[in-house]
């Protein structure tokens, strides 16, 4: 019998779907963000809403959601029972999404660190699982986006307080937010509060560390320290060397920020560092076949 499931990777910012049938994908959707926790359940349905119109709800055996900040029973819960109600026969598992990780790098044991717009560590050895950070931007996320994008801002903003002319990252990153001076942008972050917004100004301090720029260089390096520290501090709780898997749009597309990290994983004799190849929801397709192959 033909199994289909559909495998889902739902972020801060947006979702991403993959519906597979018998090992082969033949559906994939794109939506906005369907996490219950950031956009709430009327909105979250609506994204799902959109989700199932492009890969459709029929004959869907397993459903696997990786969801971002699904850390209560309560959000677990409100999750459930939208997916529930849109895929009724299915058997459905929700996990948090640094979970995916592993299962998209063909991997059972090991640690993925994530760095997006947030970050956060996840690991596992046998029967036995971690995690460190996770925090969200109130009270965490070091070495995320949004992270590296509010320290150009807090670096800039020091140097308009001791009445400093603005360097060049104070330059680039007001320009960057459509701003005539540096000292516009103490307003600018409160009126935009927006995470993706913030971490999409990242951009600039990778791109200005391309020149040499120490200030840059500094937020880098710091911020692979933060998520070294995470996949050390997971590590330590799991007792088992395992290998370390960097995934999320910053771990993965910045080159500067994964020579960073080696550098400080390798001080903690830790060399078995692996960047993801694959869109996660890859792995959310791997745990819903799992799923079903353990009641066979």
């Amino acid at each position: 019998m033909m199994a289909t499931v559909l495998g889902l990777d739902i972020g801060g910012s947006k979702t991403q779907a993959v519906r597979s049938e018998d090992g082969t994908v033949v559906a994939e959707a794109l939506s906005g963000s369907a996490n219950v926790m950031s956009v709430g359940t009327v909105e979250a349905g609506l994204q799902l809403d959109t989700i199932v119109a492009r890969v459709g709800n029929h004959d869907i055996d397993a459903v696997c959601a990786g969801a971002a900040g699904i850390d209560t029973p309560a959000g677990e819960r409100r999750l459930r029972d939208l997916l529930s109600s849109r895929f009724p026969r299915a058997k459905i598992r929700i996990v948090h999404d640094s979970q995916l990780i592993l299962a998209a790098a063909g991997l059972t044991d090991g640690i993925a660190v994530i760095s997006g717009t947030g970050s956060v560590a996840w690991g596992r050895t046998g029967t036995e699982s971690a995690r460190a950070g996770g925090w969200g931007y109130l009270l965490g996320d070091e070495g995320s986006g949004y992270w590296i994008g509010r320290e150009a801002v807090r670096h800039t903003l020091g140097r308009v307080d001791r009445n400093e002319h603005p360097d060049r990252l104070g330059q680039e990153i007001a320009a960057d937010c459509g701003l005539q001076s540096a000292a516009d942008l103490l307003d600018h972050f409160y009126a935009q509060p927006e995470r993706r917004y913030w971490a999409g100004r990242a951009r600039v301090v990778f791109e200005l560390a391309k020149t040499g720029d120490a200030t840059c260089l500094s937020i880098i390096e710091e911020a692979a320290r933060h998520l070294a520290n995470l996949a050390v501090a997971v590590g330590e709780r799991l007792g088992t060397p395992v290998p370390v898997v960097l995934a999320g749009g910053l771990a993965v597309h910045q080159p500067a920020l994964q020579r960073g990290v080696r550098r400080h994983l390798a001080e903690h004799r830790i060399h078995d560092v692996r960047i993801l190849t694959v869109d996660p929801v890859r792995g959310a397709i791997e745990i819903a076949q799992r799923m079903l192959q353990e009641q066979k």
